[in-house]
C-alpha cells in the first residue's frame, strides 16, 4: 500500500480570513504538490523521490512559507531551512540559514547522498551547493509583497500580533511509503517572521521536525519550533510505535494533544507507517494538509471536519 501525505503549515488560521478565492488557491497548491508526489509513487518510484517532488512543488508556490514566499527576518532577509530522511537506512540530510538556494529540500537531499555530514549551514551549505552544481538565486527571488507586509506588521508592533501567530503558517512537509515499503520524510521552511540571530527552528533538525524509520513511521512536523525541538516530536512518535507498541494514530495523538499541549506548543504533524496508514493531527485552529493512498481518492483539508 503506497501513500503520501503533505502539509503546508499549521497555526492560527481564522476562517474569516480563509474564504473564497484565497482558500481555493491554497487547496489548488496542496493538490498540485500531492499530485506531483503521488505520480512518483504511482509510477513505481521511491518514497524519497516522492517527498522531494512534493516539497519542491510547495517550495515553488509563494503561498507557503518555504522557498519562494519565505518569511523575512527582522533585518529583511530570507533564511531557509530544510531536512530529509530515508527510513530504510536512517540516512538524513539538512541545511539551515541558506539565502540563495531555490529549493532547500534538494540541497538537504544532496547533503544526505553526497557528503559525510548530516547538517550544513549558511555560507558553508551554499559553498557545498556550488561544488555539487547548484545554481544560486539572488535574494530578491524569495521576496513576495505578502511576506513583506507581515514583517512590517511585526516591526510596527501591531496590537495582538507576534511572530508566532503568523509565521509558522506555511511551513511545508511530506511523508511517503512506496510500493517496496520504504518510508521517507521531508520538511522545508522559511522560519519565523521577524526572527533574529540566525534562529533555527525544528524543520531542519532530525528527530524534531523530521524523522523516518521503516520499523515504525515517517513524520513531518509544523508549528512552534522551539517546543517541537524540546519535545523531539518526530522521533517521539516513532519511538512510541517502535518501543511502546502504539498504533500510528495513537502515537500521534498522544504527542500532539499531550506532550505539545503540556508545553503550550501549537502545531501539528503528518505521518505514515510501515503499513501505509496515514495520520494528520494538529492542536491549532487549522493545518493545510492533503493525502492519498493507492486506490483511494485524494483528501485535502484545512480545518477540522
Amino acid at each position: 500500500m503506497f501513500g503520501l501525505a503533505i502539509h503546508g503549515g499549521a497555526g492560527t488560521l481564522p476562517r474569516a480570513e480563509m474564504g473564497g478565492e484565497k482558500e481555493l488557491s491554497y487547496r489548488a497548491g496542496l493538490a498540485a504538490a500531492l499530485d506531483a508526489g503521488y505520480a512518483v509513487l504511482q509510477g513505481g518510484g521511491t518514497s524519497l523521490d516522492a517527498v522531494t517532488r512534493a516539497v519542491v512543488s510547495l517550495e515553488d508556490n509563494p503561498l507557503f512559507n518555504a522557498g519562494l514566499g519565505s518569511v523575512f527576518t527582522l533585518d529583511g532577509r530570507n533564511e531557509l531551512d530544510a531536512s530529509i530522511m530515508d527510513g530504510r537506512t536512517l540516512a538524513a540530510g539538512a541545511v539551515c540559514s541558506v539565502t540563495h538556494i531555490r529549493n532547500p529540500v534538494e540541497l538537504a537531499r544532496t547533503v544526505m547522498e553526497h557528503s559525510e555530514y548530516v547538517m550544513l549551514s549558511g555560507e558553508g551549505a551554499e559553498e557545498f551547493a556550488l561544488s555539487r552544481g547548484f545554481a544560486l538565486v539572488p535574494r530578491s527571488y524569495f521576496h513576495t509583497p505578502e511576506r513583506w507586509r507581515q514583517l512590517e506588521r511585526i516591526r510596527n508592533g501591531e496590537a495582538g500580533l507576534s511572530a508566532l501567530t503568523i509565521s509558522h503558517v506555511g511551513t511545508v512537509g511530506a511523508v511517503a511509503r512506496d510500493g517496496d515499503g520504504r518510508l521517507a520524510a521531508a520538511t522545508s521552511t522559511g522560519g519565523m517572521t521577524g526572527k533574529r540571530y540566525n534562529r533555527i527552528g525544528d524543520s531542519p533538525i532530525i528527530g524534531a521536525g523530521t524523522y523516518a524509520d521503516d520499523r515504525s513511521c515517517a513524520v513531518s512536523a509544523t508549528g512552534h519550533g522551539e517546543v517541537f525541538i524540546r519535545a523531539a516530536v518526530a522521533h517521539d512518535i516513532c519511538s512510541r510505535m517502535r518501543f511502546g507498541g502504539r498504533a500510528l494514530a495513537e502515537a500521534v495523538r498522544e504527542v500532539v494533544h499531550g506532550e505539545l499541549t503540556q508545553l503550550r506548543g501549537e502545531g501539528g504533524v503528518i505521518a505514515i507507517d510501515a503499513q501505509g496508514e496515514i495520520a494528520m493531527e494538529f492542536n491549532s485552529e487549522g493545518m493545510f494538509r492533503a493525502s492519498r493512498r493507492a486506490g483511494e481518492a485524494a483528501r485535502i483539508a484545512i480545518y477540522r471536519p
